[in-house]
């Protein structure tokens, strides 16, 4: 990751909603907090304002389907008790997405 880029993630884990990022990736970031933390609120109209931001369907589906895996397999690990890999592991873990994909 270039130096520019480690500067927007650390922005966007930092506040996504004051972060250098574009507004349809800020309504996303949004809708997907809510669906994590807050999912019995979650309805349509949650997702007009997605639309409104330039998001298509099929995005928001791939988003929603990527944020339910990754919530069920943080709470599997955590009812197993797994520890989170440290930063040297999430490096070799991106790399290996970035170069191969979820393939």
């Amino acid at each position: 990751m270039a130096h520019g880029e480690d500067a927007v993630v650390a922005a966007v884990l930092a506040d996504y909603r004051t972060a250098p990022i574009s507004e349809k990736l800020r309504a996303m970031l949004g809708f997907l907090e809510k669906l994590t933390l807050r999912p019995e609120e979650i309805g349509p109209d949650d997702v007009a304002p997605l639309r409104a931001a330039g998001l298509t369907d099929e995005e928001i589906e791939d988003a929603i389907h990527v944020c339910a895996l990754f919530n069920v397999i943080n709470r599997v690990a955590d009812s197993l008790g797994f520890e989170p890999a440290d930063a040297n592991g999430y490096q070799v873990s991106a790399r290996m997405l970035l170069d191969k994909g979820y393939a």
